[in-house]
């Protein structure tokens, strides 16, 4: 039986078919159609499907849209209609859509089964609560028998945040955090005042790395009230979610301006180390309630397992923080926490909390997207008239390229799903240089001097590199960061963050045996089993097709293109006409 998971409703469109207890595919739909985040966020536009990604899932299985027998859409309207109800009647009534604008929002919700009708699916249709879809994204596909489960990101239909307990095919609420006392809402609001964008979460936990959290510290624990029973209560006349606006980015930003005696960054200005310091306070703020709640889970379940999931369980420093300072012995997190994960958990929630089916897949690794077979490539790399040759030894001679301090393209095999690039659609470069960090933004990627690089590290080696209290898969998927060992630091210069942390990947030859040979060949090199990797793009999502590949190599100053057994090397003459 083939069941379909939807994501469409703010950001980060996405689809995944399983089959069975067997995940099949996952994709985003911004990889396809090049659109970050997959589409606009819009009050009117959940019925704009993605597409690409349904297509992608659906020829992956060898299936048609009749063999579909039921899908899951990560939203319900009737709660959107409890919230509206309870902020009209509460202290937030001004924050809310007009009654037009309500409306409008709520019939185009509405429109979503009719119109999958109309497109070829006669599943039947379930509306999936947006929690439950992060919270079953992490605990069903996790390998526990039990956990306890948060599902924690900006704001889902009426919650922000939603406690779970896991318990072989049941997964059971057990309380929530309603909008608008929200961690991720705050991430994008101090974003925005910081002088980024509303999606630009992930510069400022880089940016908080080279700040002192304790300056501000006092006056961010101002904006939240911790309670007794796990939860939170924001300070909504400081910061006022209801008027953020995602086009053109704005948000009130008053209350932050007094709290803090100095106004919004604007982007054209200099960062300063009083900006250094609020990010470093979020991210000591953000790591103290979510510490809270998970010991309060931990006291409600009795639980030693956690799953994690929404777009806070992308925040590598808190997770790390969470875990080795809190109760749980074992950790997973959802690789694509953000919200293209619901449509992961819209199929799962279907299977095990419809169905009521007990045999349960995994999800052990997050190659998931397409793959392209040789002629594919080929003749890409013909058409654009490039010249390249097959490798024998690709492994060997792509460590070899990475140990000349060359920049290397590598695409190979099946996407990764989630925001992170896991080696196959990843920039690699050497480690020990102590400049490969500059060299790759003034070549490629074009980023703010404060953002790390990650290493990705043969598993085998990880305990010997990193400080790593409690092993967890997390660190699989860059959603950990830890501290290089002092006595190797010094080796992985482009790779170790200003406070010491690395964000690493654990490198499985099990899971990826090609990326692992290339680590393994880099060593006999050098005697380092890491090597520096980045996403493949250059202000983009992240390549998916060999044309991809091919325009975001020849726009750039990548060295070499390593794609599938093929290898494209970029001469003097070329190099220079891109310079």
């Amino acid at each position: 039986m083939y069941i379909l998971g939807i994501n469409a409703l703010f950001h980060e469109s996405a689809a995944c078919l399983i089959k069975d207890a067997q995940l099949l595919s996952i994709a985003e739909e911004e990889r396809f159609n090049r659109i970050k985040h997959g589409k606009q966020v819009l009050i009117d536009n959940p019925d704009e499907f993605p597409m690409a990604s349904i297509a992608y899932c659906l020829e992956e299985a060898g299936i048609g849209r009749g063999d579909i027998a039921h899908i899951g859409y990560s939203a319900v309207p009737a709660k959107f209609e409890r919230r509206k109800e309870r902020l009209a009647t509460g202290a937030f009534g001004e924050e809310w859509l007009d009654d037009a604008e309500w409306e409008r929002g709520q019939q185009a919700l509405e429109r979503v089964p009719g119109a999958l009708r109309a497109l070829g699916f006669d599943a039947r249709f379930h509306w999936v609560d947006h929690h439950g879809a992060h919270a079953a994204s992490a605990y069903y596909p996790s390998g526990f028998d039990e956990a306890a489960v948060l599902s924690i990101d900006g704001t889902g239909e009426d919650e922000t945040a939603v406690y779970f307990h896991g318990q072989g095919r049941r997964l059971a609420r057990l309380g929530g955090i309603p909008y608008p006392s929200s961690v991720g809402l705050l991430w994008e609001v101090v974003s925005l005042y910081l002088g980024f964008g509303i999606y630009d979460a992930a510069k400022i936990m880089g940016l908080a790395s080279y700040g002192d959290p304790q300056r501000f510290l006092g006056r961010m624990r101002g904006i939240f009230e911790p309670m007794a029973d796990g939860t939170f209560v924001i300070d909504h006349d400081l910061v006022r979610f209801g008027r953020l606006e995602y086009y053109p980015p704005n948000a009130y930003l008053d209350g932050l301006e007094q709290l803090f005696g100095m106004r919004r960054r604007q982007a054209s200005e200099q960062l300063t180390r009083d900006h250094e310091d609020i990010a470093a306070a979020l991210q000591a703020l953000t790591n103290e309630l979510v510490l809270h709640m998970v010991e309060h889970l931990h006291k409600t379940t009795g639980s030693e397992n956690l799953c994690l999931a929404g777009g806070v369980a992308l925040n590598c420093v808190t997770n790390s923080f969470v875990f080795e300072n809190g109760p749980f012995k074992r950790l997973y997190v959802q690789p694509t926490s953000h919200d293209a994960g619901t449509a992961i958990g819209a199929a799962y929630w279907i299977r095990h909390n419809v169905l009521g089916e007990t045999a349960r897949g995994s999800m052990d690794h997050a190659y998931w997207g397409p793959a392209f077979p040789d002629e594919r490539i080929e003749q890409a790399l013909t058409a654009a008239g490039l010249r390249y040759r097959r490798s024998d030894r690709l492994e060997e001679e792509v460590a070899g390229f990475i140990n000349e301090d060359k920049i290397v393209a590598f695409f190979q095999g099946r996407m990764e799903t989630g925001p992170r690039a896991l080696g196959n659609r990843s920039l690699l470069a050497n480690p020990t240089h102590p400049q490969m960090r500059d060299i790759l933004n003034a070549k490629v990627k074009h980023r703010e001097y404060f953002r790390p690089l990650a290493p990705s590290v043969l598993a085998e080696e990880a305990e010997a590199w990193f400080e790593i209290a409690k092993p967890t898969s997390a660190g699989d998927y860059m959603l950990m960061t830890y501290p290089a060992r002092a006595e190797v630091a010094e080796r992985i210069p482009a790779v170790v963050h200003v406070d010491g942390s690395c964000r690493i990947q654990a490198v499985r030859r099990e899971t990826n045996p090609r990326y692992h040979r290339v680590i393994s060949e880099f060593k006999k090199l050098t005697g380092v089993p890491v090597v520096l990797n980045t996403s493949f793009n250059d202000s983009e999502p992240i390549v998916c097709t060999p044309e991809d590949a091919i325009a975001t190599f020849l726009k750039t100053r990548i060295d070499v293109l390593a794609i599938g057994d093929y290898l494209v090397i970029k001469d003097d003459d070329q190099q220079a006409a891109r310079d």
